[in-house]
């Protein structure tokens, strides 16, 4: 039985635990599937391509608003399709042989258990044991039993991307981020889009407000059911039918189901290691990582947030932790910021309306289209919002819905990260005028504080 220092269960964000420097360092790392995990296999990174190209169709059907006469003439899928996937499959080939190159690093492929505390089972019949075990499983979609019991076709993120041709009508289960990224992607390829809900708003985890707002923009785009329960999905001639227990009955070419990701923890023998999992299948973790004694987690298969900058920084945290015993670091679970890859953006940090009743705090809005570059982009339904303390001053929350909000939230994370004041922040730097950042700058002016002046020189 082969003997490794280390055993990495999971090829995504696991990669970063395995030490740069590994002479002597003997370390295993088990793959059943893609090698590189689903961000760029499957998730972030193809998505986020695709929805590039989306943006710049969206651009071409809005021309007219800038006095420009254009016509996105046609959409040819298959070379946008290759495009994607090629370079998607590239990378992952291309991280494969970086590790398989490493002499101390033995790459196995296929899918392991536990077989007790620092031993695994792969294909069950490969064993090798290992002083520390770090589980990096990643998830996967989760299927409705209507649907997954319907014998109805469908698609899910892991396939959706993949599609040969494009369907002239598609009916999507579901409301968050994947729902209405893809839903943009397509839509903006002349795809009719119908969205099936079950809450009353899309994206219903964000602020309240900017959940409304995002919800009511995209409807004037998309045929969009809210509060929607699903009872039967049939597949007819021509595609398939989704049927709302109001009776309702919703037609398309092709069923996308994204109603959610469940964590991979379901086949890993973890009772034999004495690792246990909350109700929805994540693994228990210390605020350090550790599942039980040698045994480690990160990811969606056990964190609380599904992203992968967060499965990253928890890696590096664990991959410290495994060579430093005596210096254990807690995992960075604070101030988490997120984005969402639609039309339009939204980036959001910190707390929400809903999180802040009860304190005491203060609020600031700012239009797009009350700055000037908000006029030049013609926007007129982007936002800014903003929470603060009154008292210490500082940002409790921030939330931006509108063009290019993944870029312009950053200097707000930096701000709830470090604890940076609101007044220091408005005026103890320079904003480029008329840039689009001016929103911010412009927003963190309005929240109602008492000492608005840099205690420095002001700007």
């Amino acid at each position: 039985m082969d003997q490794f220092a280390l055993a990495v269960i999971g090829s995504g964000s696991g990669n970063a635990v395995i030490p740069e420097h590994i002479d002597g360092y003997k370390v295993a790392l088990i793959e059943a599937n893609a090698f590189g995990g689903t961000c760029i296999n499957r998730g972030c990174i193809p998505t986020k391509m695709f929805v590039y190209t989306a943006d710049v169709a969206m651009q071409i059907r809005r021309s007219e608003a800038f006095g420009l006469t254009a016509t996105l003439e046609a959409v040819d899928w298959l070379p946008i399709r290759d495009r994607i996937i090629a370079r998607v499959e590239e990378t992952s080939l291309a991280g494969h042989k970086e590790r398989v190159a490493s002499k101390d690093v033995t790459v196995f492929e296929g899918h392991a258990r536990f077989a007790g505390r620092n031993e695994l089972v792969i294909n069950n019949e490969t064993r090798i044991k290992a002083e520390q075990i770090v589980i990096a499983t990643g998830g996967r979609p989760s299927i409705p039993p209507v649907v997954a019991e319907s014998g109805v076709e469908f698609h899910t993120s892991d396939t959706i991307m993949r599609l040969d041709t494009l369907p002239a009508s598609m009916v999507i289960l579901g409301g968050g981020y994947v729902a209405v990224e893809l839903a943009h992607v397509f839509s903006s390829f002349g795809v009719e889009i119908h969205i099936v809900e079950k809450a009353d708003t899309l994206m219903e985890n964000l602020d309240a407000e900017i959940a409304k707002r995002f919800t009511a923009q995209v409807a004037t785009r998309w045929d969009v059911h809210l509060d929607a329960i699903v009872s039967d999905v049939r597949a007819e001639e021509g595609g398939v039918a989704v049927i709302l227990e109001n009776g309702a009955r919703i037609a398309g070419e092709l069923l996308f189901v994204a109603t959610g990701r469940q964590p991979n923890t379901d086949d890993l023998g973890l009772d034999s290691a004495g690792v246990s999992l909350r109700d929805d299948g994540h693994v228990i973790v210390d605020d350090v990582g550790r599942a039980a004694p040698g045994i480690w987690a990160l990811g969606d298969c056990s964190s609380p947030f599904e992203l992968k900058h967060v499965a990253n920084a928890e890696a590096r945290i664990i991959a410290h932790n495994l060579t430093h015993p005596d210096d254990l670091r807690p995992l960075p679970h604070d101030w988490v910021p997120s984005a969402v890859f639609s039309d339009p953006q939204i980036a959001s940090v910190g707390a929400r309306s809903q999180d802040l009743a009860g304190r005491r705090s203060v609020e600031a809005t700012q239009k797009y289209g009350d700055v000037a570059y908000g006029w030049a982009i013609e926007d007129h339904g982007g936002i800014c919002k903003l929470y603060a303390d009154p008292e210490t001053g500082t940002l409790l929350g921030a939330h931006i819905l509108g063009f290019q909000a993944s870029l312009l939230i950053t200097p707000l994370i930096q701000a709830v990260a470090h604890g940076q004041r609101v007044a220091d922040l408005a005026r103890g730097q320079y904003w480029i005028h008329p840039a689009l950042s001016e929103v911010v700058e412009n927003a963190l002016l309005k929240l109602p504080l008492e000492q608005r002046v840099h205690s420095g020189q002001a700007h």
